[in-house]
């Protein structure tokens, strides 16, 4: 079945980076794009990155735009999000989604604070 694990999530303080990273099985990870999401505590979810199945085309969110990155490894069947200039309001829970949104991970938490 069809699987996306996150990890890399974690409390960083203002200005820091952290490194999201999303491993799947379970399905053709070469032919889908992916996305990234995140819902933050009283908020919706957001879309905030999606790579298409090549990596060749990225799309952000205006609220991470230059400071985050989505990639992909299509070898190892993982995405990536690089974090940079992290700021409270990036405070969230972070999800991995595949196949157009029909598989989502379990999330990964991210805290940035002081």
């Amino acid at each position: 079945q069809v699987q996306l694990v996150e990890s890399g999530g974690g409390l960083v303080q203002p200005g820091g980076s952290l490194r999201l990273s999303c491993a799947a099985s379970g399905f053709t990870f070469g032919n889908s794009g992916m996305r990234w999401h995140r819902q933050a505590p009283g908020k919706e979810r957001e879309l905030i990155a999606t790579i298409t199945s090549d990596g060749s085309r990225t799309v952000y969110a205006e609220s991470v735009k230059g400071r985050f990155t989505i990639s992909r490894d299509n070898a190892k069947m993982t995405v990536y999000l690089q974090m940079n200039s992290l700021k409270p309001e990036d405070t969230a829970v972070y999800y991995c989604v595949a196949l157009g949104g029909a598989y989502w991970g379990q999330g990964t938490q991210v805290t940035v604070s002081s």
